[in-house]
């Protein structure tokens, strides 16, 4: 088991000023697999203080040069593709494949994809008698989740540094390993010191110090609602921008007419991929009353392919959820669906069969969900799907948009125009027509409940400008 008591900080690796320490779990054997470090606030503010006093200098430097590190760190992921997926399954359990293709996949996409945009993007431009110019917003707090620990911090600190912000990145407790192994790659990118900052610790100090810390000018957050505002009341009061990417409860809608097989196997993939771990799961399966029990068998005949087992095991699709907490909390919604009339059409609660050790939970469908049930409205966040009836589109749009959340969604209808018209009315910030691919380039996030900005793309690059007009 690997020890260690770092923190980089100012472009070198010091002791951490905090003396507690995370122990990393494995999910899918429960043993340990390493220690490192409980920043403290002092940790944070040495953090803080470093990223300010390079934040001028990294903010005046030409866009070639900015684009020279990027470039550097989008070779570091690819070079170290197989570290990072090895890293990945060990601390968060996912299946082997899974985070080769995306766990590992995706955020190298993502940081070539700013290559290419930082390569022509333009920070100044005329309008009429004014030129605006396009200037990085400060100093940068990133709080980083641990269900796609290496895309979240690729997509906050990438599209930042190609901005001209420097960071202080402070990753989830569960999965700061991958977190480690950035700023190794970093470090190898030559980036002055202080652009790129790391303190690992634990959200309750150094999460909080980072949010209110007075150095930090702009706080990148993607986690739970309940603390997305926390996070936001707390940088409010120094007047911080704030670009929260929270949760979800997305509705995959079958329309009459569209191929209701295909829908339904896509959704299982959506909602038991990174075992249900993902704000964007399709968890509502919304299909029309006159399908509902055809629609039901799919998706027991799609689950039973979905057996957890080893991650390591390039032949396993699910894995366990991340913590003894986490499979607690999911087992916990299963029953609070059971127990409010909801029928169990696979899974339950129970410890899947050959998994005594690790933290596992069923693939579980959830049958006769009404609107009003817990399951129905509450982000799960496990590998739990629930099947609703709908009497008419109209009545598919209102359940559809019946929660507090609207980050991500699917339709699904016999033509695209009219999958893309009942799209536009629903109130959440992605939508997927039949089955359409995730997109790396297109901007990510939410409306109501699901957060404040957007990530990916030029919008996630002009999440960290702000605007200045020089009048002529």
């Amino acid at each position: 088991m690997e020890v260690y008591n770092d923190q980089y900080i100012g472009g070198r690796w010091r002791p951490s000023v905090g003396d507690g320490v995370i122990t990393v779990i494995n999910p899918a054997t429960e043993d340990s697999l390493a220690v490192v470090p409980a920043g403290s606030a002092a940790d944070i503010d040495s953090a803080a203080t470093a990223a300010r006093a390079a934040q001028r200098t990294w903010g005046a430097t030409d866009p070639g040069t900015r684009l020279i590190h990027l470039k550097a760190i989008h070779e570091g992921l690819v070079a170290r593709r197989h570290e990072i997926a090895d890293t990945m399954t060990a601390e968060l359990g996912v299946p082997i494949g899974f985070s080769t293709e995306i766990q590992t996949g995706l955020p190298i996409a993502v940081a070539d994809s700013y290559v290419e945009i930082l390569a022509d993007y333009e920070f100044t431009e005329k309008v009429g008698n004014s030129t605006v110019y396009h200037e990085p917003a400060g100093v940068v707090g990133a709080i980083t989740p641990w269900n796609y620990p290496l895309h979240q911090i690729v997509a906050k600190v990438v599209p930042a540094l190609a901005a001209g912000c420097t960071v202080v990145l402070k990753p989830a407790e569960n999965t700061p390993l991958v977190a480690r192994l950035f700023a190794r790659i970093v470090h190898e990118a030559a980036l002055p010191a202080g652009v790129f900052n790391l303190v690992t610790g634990l959200g309750s100090e150094a999460g909080t110090a980072l949010a209110g810390h007075p150095q930090v000018e702009l706080l990148s957050f993607t986690g739970s609602t309940a603390v997305g505002r926390s996070i936001a009341e707390l940088a409010g009061r120094d007047i911080k921008r704030v670009a929260l990417e929270l949760g979800g409860k997305s509705a995959n809608v079958v329309l009459p007419g569209a191929d209701l097989a295909t829908a339904v196997t896509v959704n299982m993939a959506y909602i038991f991929s990174n075992s249900g771990q993902s704000c964007n799961a399709w968890s509502r399966l919304l299909v029309h009353q006159d399908q509902y029990e055809e629609a039901v068998t799919l998706a027991a005949e799609a689950a039973s392919t979905y057996v957890p087992g080893d991650p390591t095991d390039p032949e396993t699709l699910i894995g366990p959820v991340v913590s003894a907490r986490r499979r607690d909390r999911v087992r916990g919604y299963i029953q609070l669906g059971l127990d409010a009339g909801a029928r169990l059409v696979t899974g339950g609660v129970e410890a899947p069969a050959n998994c005594e050790r690790g933290f596992y939970v069923r693939p579980t469908v959830l049958a006769d969900v009404t609107p009003d049930m817990t399951v129905a409205q509450e982000e799960i966040f496990g590998p739990v799907l629930c099947v609703l009836a709908y009497r008419d589109p109209e009545h598919a749009l209102a359940l559809a948009n019946g929660t507090a959340y609207g980050l991500a969604g699917g339709v699904w209808a016999a033509d695209e125009q009219s999958a893309i018209a009942f799209a536009r009315r629903m109130d959440t910030g992605q939508v997927h027509i039949n089955g359409g691919r995730f997109n790396p380039q297109a901007p990510f996030g939410g409306y109501k409940n699901s957060g404040v900005g957007r990530e990916l793309g030029r919008q996630g690059l002009e999440e960290f400008l702000r605007t200045k007009s020089l009048q002529f």
